[in-house]
């Protein structure tokens, strides 16, 4: 699979190189058509051996995307990033759009992929549903096979238990009943560990030197190894909030903007944006509902309506209106609730899931 990536790495290139020459000389836009395209003839005179065609498209498109990327952050007035040409070493997968087409499992339990052969797969749950696509991703040193599968949803019985969700970082998340969910800080608790690993790459030579990559492979592992372990936490407690209530209500934050402040290492630690996006498929799934409402003010207001405000460093939510008394989050966590109750239902009857073997 390695020479297959280093192939696909090629062809991403020589695919951004033609776009940036053609603009260049002149002024001509290439779109992802146009080059398609091409890829019968490339293939044809032999200076394209990537083995499976539909393959070669999907880098196109993944090209394609990148631009358009790239024109949408301009028209926005956002920082532009000009698309970068990839290196072998970060082009880490390669996707099968359509499943049958030069990827397949067999009844053996291999999976069979044109031009790399039969390879042994260590599925950590079965296959359910109808295989869409599938993606050979290349992570620290490990393979994986990405499967995204079509299936019907599985709704849970019926809950009239409601729960709002306060997301923060003393905590994870208080929910309005008073519970709270612990901030593991998967993050800070491994930077001793990722700092020995770092400084270890910067020792080591750069270049092609075999105990470089060794250092590199250790530091990414590393990495890897937080980002599992965010990710068991939050599926684990998305998992029994949607088992146990029927109305979820959480804030429609924005993350990436509350990312580029002082508290960035902290919020990231967090990990908001994934929780919130398992919530939502999960709740899908489930047949639960699942509201997000705008944060704005669900720290400065009471249950009762009044405005309570209050400073970052106040932890105590104390309302001279009705005399409540209680923790910031806490009372957060209600007003976010009262929120979601006034929002229109919905439901969904069918999603799409990825399973990773």
């Amino acid at each position: 699979m390695t020479a297959e990536l280093r192939e696909a790495c090629s062809l991403y290139n020589a695919a951004k190189q033609e776009r940036d020459d053609a603009w260049k000389t002149c002024h001509k836009s290439i779109n992802y058509y146009d080059q398609a395209n091409q890829l019968k003839a490339m293939r044809a005179d032999g200076c394209l051996t990537l083995a499976n065609f539909s393959c070669c498209q999907d880098v196109l498109r993944r090209v394609d995307k990148t631009y358009k990327a790239f024109y949408a952050r301009v028209r926005r007035g956002d920082k532009p990033g000009f698309p970068r040409y990839r290196s072998s070493r970060r082009y880490d997968s390669i996707a099968f759009p359509s499943y049958g087409d030069g990827c397949r499992m067999l009844d053996t339990g291999k999976l069979r992929v044109q031009g790399a052969g039969h390879i042994k797969v260590k599925l950590h749950r079965p296959l359910e549903g109808a295989i869409k696509t599938v993606t050979i991703k290349r992570e620290a040193g490990r393979w994986f096979a990405i499967f995204s599968v079509k299936c019907h949803a599985q709704p849970l019985p019926a809950s009239t238990a409601e729960i709002g969700i306060d997301v923060g970082l003393n905590s994870f998340a208080v929910l309005s009943n008073g519970a709270e969910i612990q901030n593991p800080r998967h993050y800070r608790n491994a930077e001793a560990r990722l700092r020995c690993a770092q400084r270890k790459v910067a020792r080591r030579k750069k270049g092609g030197a075999r105990r470089r990559r060794k250092a590199v492979r250790l530091l990414q592992r590393a990495h890897v190894h937080v980002g599992n372990q965010r990710r068991d936490f939050q599926h684990k407690e998305s998992r029994k909030l949607i088992d146990e209530y029927g109305l979820i209500a959480v804030e429609d934050l924005n993350v990436k903007g509350l990312a580029g402040g002082m508290l960035a290492k902290s919020v990231h630690d967090a990990g908001w944006s994934l929780f919130v996006a398992m919530l939502v498929y999960k709740a899908e799934d489930a047949g639960r509902r699942l509201v997000k409402v705008d944060p704005r003010g669900t720290s400065q207001t009471c249950v009762c309506g009044a405005r309570v405000a209050k400073a970052l460093a106040d932890r105590r939510h104390d309302c001279v209106a009705c005399g409540l008394s209680a923790g910031r989050d806490h009372v957060s966590a209600q007003v976010i609730l009262q929120r979601a109750r006034s929002e229109p239902s919905g439901a969904n009857v069918e999603v799409v899931v990825s399973c990773v073997a």
